[in-house]
C-alpha cells in the first residue's frame, strides 16, 4: 500500500479516485467494500463499526444521514459461480471523508485519505458555495420581480392600502411557514429589525417562496378574485399547498431553514469581481 501512497504523491492518480464510482445522474460515490479494501481491512466486519461512527459524526454535524450513507444489497459471485448478496454502503464524498476520520489510524493509507478527503471535500464545498451563491442570486431577483406583479394582482382583487397589503403579505407566509407571520418569521430567523428575511434566505426557502408568489399571483387572475378577505384567503391557501408538497417530499419546512448571509454582501461582492475583470479592457482600450 505504501507503493500507492508513493505513486500518488508523484503525481499519479490516488487509489481513493481509482475506486471512485459515477452514476447515471453523473453523481460520484463510494462503495464502503471498495473503500474498506484500500484501506487495507481484510475483514470487512471490523470496517462497519467505522461506518456507523462516520455516520453518527454525520448526524451530529447537522447533516441527513440518508444523504450521504445509503446502505444496499450487491450482488457478488461466490465460488461456486452463483451470486449473493452482501450488504455495502454506497458513501458520498463527505461521507468517505468522516469514514476516514474515524478509521485506524496506525494504517498508513488513512492518513493519506485523511489529506485527500480533506482537500477534495473543500474543493467541493468551494464550488457548491459559488453556485449556491449564483442561484440565491438569480431567486431573489426573480423574487423582486415577482413581487411587483403579486402586488398587481393583489390590488385588481381589491388590496390597495399599504397596511392591507402587509396584511394579504402574511396570510400567503402562514400558509407556507405553519402559521408564522412575517415578524414571527423575522424573529425565529434572529434576524435585525432593519434587515429583510428574503435577503437571508437560501436558494431552497427562496425558491419555496417564488413558487408560492408565482403561484398565488396566477390564481388570483385566473380566478378573478374579487375583495380583500377572498385575496387574503387565496395567498393562504396557497402558501399551504406549496408547504403540504415539501412535506410529502420530505423536506425541510422553510421556518427550519438557516438563515444565511445577506444576499447584499454577496452582490457587493459580484460587482467587484466585475469591476476587477473589466479593468484589462479599459486599459486595452486606451491603448
Amino acid at each position: 500500500m505504501s507503493k500507492e501512497i508513493e505513486k500518488t504523491a508523484s503525481g499519479h492518480q490516488s487509489p481513493f479516485e481509482r475506486i471512485k464510482r459515477i452514476n447515471d445522474a453523473g453523481m460520484e460515490y463510494w462503495s464502503s467494500r471498495d473503500f474498506a479494501e484500500v484501506l487495507g481491512y481484510d475483514n470487512y466486519r471490523n470496517f462497519d463499526g467505522v461506518i456507523e461512527k462516520a455516520k453518527l459524526s454525520c448526524f451530529n454535524s447537522g447533516n441527513r444521514i440518508e444523504n450521504h450513507f445509503v446502505d444496499v444489497d450487491e450482488m457478488v459471485i461466490i465460488g461456486s459461480g452463483a451470486e449473493r448478496p452482501i450488504k455495502t454502503t454506497l458513501m458520498s464524498r463527505y461521507a468517505c471523508y468522516l469514514a476516514i476520520q474515524n478509521a485506524d489510524p496506525k494504517k498508513e493509507i488513512v492518513a493519506h485519505g485523511q489529506t485527500y478527503f480533506a482537500i477534495q471535500t473543500r474543493r467541493q464545498e468551494l464550488t457548491d458555495g459559488r453556485i449556491e451563491e449564483e442561484r440565491r442570486l438569480l431567486l431573489r431577483e426573480e423574487m423582486r420581480q415577482h413581487n411587483v406583479q403579486l402586488m398587481s394582482a393583489a390590488k385588481l382583487a381589491g388590496v390597495i392600502e399599504p397596511k392591507d397589503y402587509a396584511i394579504f403579505q402574511n396570510h400567503g407566509y402562514m400558509g407556507l411557514y405553519g402559521g408564522l407571520k412575517r415578524d414571527d418569521i423575522h424573529q425565529r430567523k434572529g434576524l435585525k429589525k432593519s434587515q429583510k428575511i428574503l435577503d437571508h434566505m437560501g436558494s431552497t426557502e427562496l425558491a419555496a417562496n417564488l413558487f408560492r408568489a408565482t403561484q398565488a399571483e396566477e390564481k388570483l387572475r385566473r380566478d378573478d378574485v374579487k375583495g380583500r378577505d377572498a385575496a387574503n384567503l387565496t395567498h393562504h391557501q396557497v402558501g399551504a399547498k406549496v408547504r403540504k408538497t415539501i412535506q410529502e417530499l420530505g423536506g425541510t419546512m422553510p421556518e427550519d431553514l438557516p438563515t444565511v448571509e445577506s444576499i447584499k454582501k454577496i452582490e457587493t461582492k459580484k460587482r467587484k469581481q466585475i469591476g476587477t475583470n473589466s479593468i484589462p479592457e479599459k486599459v486595452e482600450a486606451k491603448k
